[in-house]
């Protein structure tokens, strides 16, 4: 029995390995240039202690506003820090802020939305999605200036903010492929069989409903760098002596004139780091619209 389980176990991952490989290989150039991309920016982040020549809140007034050179490959700031030491340390609270709040965001809007989407056209249904719709009718970014100002700023609020935006997006998403999915005849033939709505949800509905989910992810990851980016630079997002992409471009835009690498080099990063979600979510998509597989079919 042990045996048994154990090679079922087995044989599950290495289907989800080959699945993955496969849709790796599937994915155009663009996307996976994109996803090495993000890859390596995830590595950097993670071993910064490590790689950065300096600490990230290292001064040295006798090279303030010093511009790129050996010693600092990318300039250093008014009191001498290091810019690529900084870009290396605040990778880390962009993609902790990125990564996490879509997380957070999916683990409530997409447990809702199929509830809702389960449920459909019942109380439930209707009393989730109608308070989707107050959140998702206010701005982003207002509705994160609001939260933010009233909870505080820190890392964690900003988490908590960005979280609170996307959760109902996710859920309408979820909810809208639930209707299709519950549809199918398998779903029909699984409650014939007697399986509980639990099970049904989990097991048959969800699986093939989740695709979406991932590909807005991949956009979303990207837009929730900016949000934290604009949060920062107003002063509102993640507070010293933490560094952020978009507090050192806010730093750094008294001194455009003459030392203009102190916002550049964040800005750029910003802009590869969202670049690179956005074209990875493209190719999902490609990959993942069944309209884009039908018109490659018929070709």
């Amino acid at each position: 029995m042990s045996t048994e389980t154990g090679t079922s176990t087995l044989d599950d991952l290495y289907d989800r390995t080959a699945w993955t490989r496969d849709l790796y290989g599937r994915l155009d150039l663009t996307a996976r240039a994109s996803l090495w991309a993000i890859v390596a920016l995830v590595v950097l982040a993670v071993i910064a202690p490590v790689v950065a020549p300096y600490g990230p809140a290292e001064q040295d007034y006798d090279a303030s506003l010093a511009g790129p050179s050996a010693e600092h490959p990318l300039g250093t700031d008014l009191t001498g820090r290091d810019i690529f030491s900084r870009l290396l340390f605040g990778a880390r609270a962009s993609l902790l802020v990125g990564i996490v709040s879509v997380g957070m965001a999916i683990s409530i809007g997409v447990p809702l939305g199929s509830l809702a989407g389960y449920t459909d056209r019942s109380w439930l249904d209707e009393s989730i999605m109608r308070a989707m719709d107050v959140v998702i009718s206010v701005p982003a970014l207002v509705l994160g200036l609001a939260l933010v100002g009233t909870l505080g700023a820190s890392l964690r609020n900003v988490i908590l903010v960005i979280g609170i935006v996307y959760t109902p997006q996710y859920a309408r998403v979820i909810r809208g492929q639930v209707l299709k999915v519950k549809e199918e005849e398998y779903v029909e033939a699984a409650k014939n069989t007697g399986l509980g709505h639990p099970s049904i949800l989990g097991k048959h509905i969800l699986p093939n409903a989740f695709t979406p989910v991932l590909v807005q992810a991949t956009y979303h990851v990207a837009t929730a760098i900016i949000i934290e980016a604009s949060l920062s630079f107003l002063g509102l997002g993640v507070q010293p002596p933490t560094p952020t992409w978009g507090r050192m471009i806010s730093a750094g835009r008294s001194y455009l004139p003459d030392a203009w690498w102190i916002s550049v080099f964040p800005g750029l990063a910003i802009m590869i780091t969202v670049l690179a979600f956005n074209l990875l979510g493209d190719g999902l998509r490609d990959e993942f619209d069944p309209r884009s597989v039908t018109e490659n079919d018929s070709t």
